[in-house]
């Protein structure tokens, strides 16, 4: 008979593959794109990479291990899978979906002498959805709702609660720069009545340098604020950054990260430190001079090919 972690796991991988093949079925072009053509675009994929509302399909696959220097404390890991999609709406705006979905590890306390035990499967998913201008100004903007989906696998995983608030991110790139925050609070609507109703805010600061072939130095720490907890457990404050490179496994672009935290100001039980590890595959549209370069090398292939 399967335990109950090895049912969850195997839901949750479930979902991931699923969602990642709707990623790729909403963007028929993805695989065409795989070509010579992308390799001038390092420097707009170092931006584009870093800016949540660009024009860019994505799939960031991000892991998290949080850990403290309590040595009763285990450590929680969480692997992010949030593509990001963009839907043309209108000649002028463009309609970006963020839908994060959490593969969490979660250690459970026992009582003093008892094997560690942990839960292992699908978190609450967090869906976004931003409206932004297709032909920004210098400020980048997007806003729309965020919403939270009660989908975890396991009591110690997720919320229990339907959620929803507001969602906003802005930034500037001027130069080498990437400058901006993102904002949210998600407010519960509905779920299990015995659950606590959920009221928690998030905003993501990140300050990105861009170097010389695709690397960049920077810092995104998620500062948290659960306004239903009590007073000194409120606000979790990271400090920290890490570096990062856009490169190529073969003819896929893709963004790597890896970055480091420590939280100044976290709740009591809460962890103190935070790796952070992360790869994203990109999928950049390419303009119409790419296109015809793209269609020229493929002809010349072909002449060249015996009959």
């Amino acid at each position: 008979m399967k335990s109950r972690n090895q049912v969850s796991l195997k839901t949750a991988w479930m979902c991931v593959l699923t969602q990642l093949v709707a990623v790729l079925a909403l963007s028929p072009a993805v695989w065409a794109q795989q070509t010579p053509a992308v390799e001038a675009q390092t420097g707009d994929l170092q931006k584009a990479t870093q800016n949540p509302v660009s024009n860019l399909i994505s799939v960031p696959l991000q892991n998290n291990t949080n850990f403290g220097v309590n040595p009763g404390y285990r450590n929680q890991d969480v692997l992010n899978i949030q593509p990001v999609i963009p839907i043309g709406i209108s000649k002028d705006w463009n309609l970006l979906v963020r839908w994060i979905t959490p593969i969490i590890y979660q250690p459970v306390s026992n009582a003093p002498g008892t094997p560690e035990t942990g839960e292992y499967g699908l978190g609450d998913m967090q869906p976004t959805f931003f409206i932004s201008p297709r032909k920004p100004g210098k400020l980048i903007w997007g806003v729309g709702p965020i919403f939270q989906l009660p989908t975890a696998t396991n009591t110690y995983l997720g919320q229990g609660k339907l959620g929803t608030g507001p969602s906003i991110v802005a930034l500037t790139q001027p130069g080498h720069w990437t400058l901006g925050v993102l904002a949210n609070n998600v407010w519960s609507v509905a779920g299990s009545g015995s659950r606590p109703d959920v009221n928690q805010f998030l905003t993501q600061c990140f300050i990105n340098y861009n170097l010389q072939k695709g690397w960049f130095i920077g810092m995104a720490p998620i500062i948290t604020a659960n306004w239903e907890a009590s007073h000194g457990n409120v606000w979790t404050v990271p400090v920290g950054g890490g570096i990062g490179r856009v490169t190529k496994f073969g003819a896929q672009p893709v963004s790597l990260l890896a970055q480091f935290y420590g939280n100044a100001v976290h709740p009591a039980n809460a962890p103190a430190w935070t790796m952070r590890l992360q790869i994203s595959f990109l999928f950049p549209k390419l303009s119409k001079e790419q296109k015809k370069m793209m269609l020229g090398k493929e002809l010349k292939q072909l002449e060249q090919e015996p009959k």
